[in-house]
């Protein structure tokens, strides 16, 4: 009886000793959750035998349980770093066009060659499908799930319709001829500012706006605008004057608009038609003549090339954003937040991921930052909950478990043989 005994201990010991191990070899890894085996006795009585003096039959692993408690965050200096703060797990696919969940709360993302973002074993990060101009989320359910894939460029090229120049002309600049203009020679004209624009295919241009001060006593000036280097021609019945009352208001051209005819670009392009606006509707404030020196506070145009991918980053609220070289910034999905009504039921799968079970209960589906769910922090990994200080005592404790059934073990031994010594 008591070598049965003692072996149940020494397997429930060699047991505690497995998962106290295993606790430790995973102390690194990213996403880990420790576990405790759960120990139960073993009882059994007949029905004719006297419960009093039942004095049991040993110890059996019942249960090896993971703990699932919040890890700490570790910052990092990639941006598809993830690390939940907070309840919920990242759901991966093993394909990115067939929903084969999976889920983890290891947040070590990357893109793969086809620009899926994947996990370190390939998995597929799955998000809801969200408008990318106003970042709402279309749909929000299982079965909208899809794999998030990174376009390196976005959009097409708009071509330069407008430039917008807000600028201070100096009132206390003398009067120079027009007829004398010469874009190479600084004391034919009072000031000028440069700005880029693009054709419809995208390629940059240089446009360059010369202000010559053509009248102190009225407060008109003249203007003219260079493209690539070569005159740009007004439209029929435009006037290139602008015009200032005495307390250096703009009052001339009408809007403070001036139209240009379309120019040959000479590239494959089509012909670019630029207007310049002096009083554009985003400035602070319209062109002025004030005596103050020439400065220009604000200059813009509405054209933009191909974006050209320049950046990501992932909002707490698991909204996935690209940032583009064209300055736009678009959502490609929100990641989705996945958890369960018992997450110690879900089947460990490898590789810091989980399976759900019938004891785990449905994954339950919803955005991050919202009801049950946790918050996401880009830039940073949620470490293993191991504690080590604990496991090494865990350690301590299991070898004395292991030596003393082994002790009961070998007492029992040495009675056997004192009786067959009798």
């Amino acid at each position: 009886m008591s070598f049965g005994l003692g072996l149940s201990g020494l397997n429930a010991a060699s047991s505690e000793l497995n998962v106290t191990a295993n606790n430790i070899a995973n102390v690194g890894t990213t996403g880990f959750k420790y576990s405790r085996g759960e120990f139960y006795d073993v009882y059994a009585v007949s029905v004719t035998a006297s419960a009093n003096t039942a004095v049991g039959d040993g110890a059996l692993l019942g249960n090896v349980r993971q703990i699932q408690s919040q890890g700490s965050l570790e910052y990092t200096d990639n941006a598809l770093d993830l690390a939940i703060n907070g309840q919920g797990f990242f759901m991966t696919s093993n394909d990115p066009n067939t929903l084969v969940p999976s889920f983890t709360r290891n947040g070590a993302f990357g893109t793969d060659a086809n620009g899926y973002l994947v996990d370190g074993v390939g998995k597929y990060l799955q998000v809801f499908p969200t408008d990318p101009e106003t970042t709402d989320v279309i749909a929000t359910s299982k079965n909208a799930a899809t794999s998030v894939k990174v376009t390196e460029t976005f959009g097409t090229a708009n071509p330069t319709t407008t430039v917008g120049i807000s600028a201070n002309l100096p009132a206390a600049t003398g009067a120079l001829d027009p007829a004398f203009f010469d874009p190479t020679n600084v004391d034919t004209y009072t000031a000028s500012t440069t700005s880029t624009v693009y054709d419809s295919l995208g390629q940059t241009h240089t446009m360059e706006t010369f202000f010559i001060h053509t009248d102190v006593a009225n407060n008109i000036w003249d203007t003219r605008a260079y493209f690539n280097g070569n005159a740009m021609t007004p439209s029929a019945g435009v006037s290139t004057e602008l015009n200032f009352n005495g307390a250096g208001v703009m009052t001339a051209p009408a809007n403070g608009e001036v139209q240009y005819d379309p120019e040959l670009v000479g590239n494959g392009s089509n012909p670019i038609e630029l207007m310049i606006d002096y009083s554009p509707n985003l400035a602070a404030s319209s062109t002025t003549q004030q005596a103050t020196p020439f400065f220009v506070p604000y200059v813009e145009q509405d054209g933009t090339a191909v974006g050209r991918l320049s950046g990501l980053s992932v909002q707490s609220d698991g909204n996935l954003e690209a940032k583009y070289s064209n300055g736009r910034t678009i959502s490609l999905g929100r990641i989705i937040a996945a958890d369960f009504e018992n997450t110690t039921g879900l089947r460990q799968g490898g590789n810091t991921s989980w399976t759900e079970t019938f004891e785990s209960g449905p994954a339950l589906i919803g955005q991050f930052g919202t009801e049950r769910y946790g918050n996401v922090q880009g830039g940073a990994l949620e470490a293993s909950n191991v504690d080590l200080t604990t496991q090494l005592v865990e350690l301590i404790t299991a070898q004395r478990n292991f030596q003393a059934n082994a002790k009961t073990i070998e007492t029992s031994n040495t009675l056997t043989q004192t009786i067959i010594n009798i």
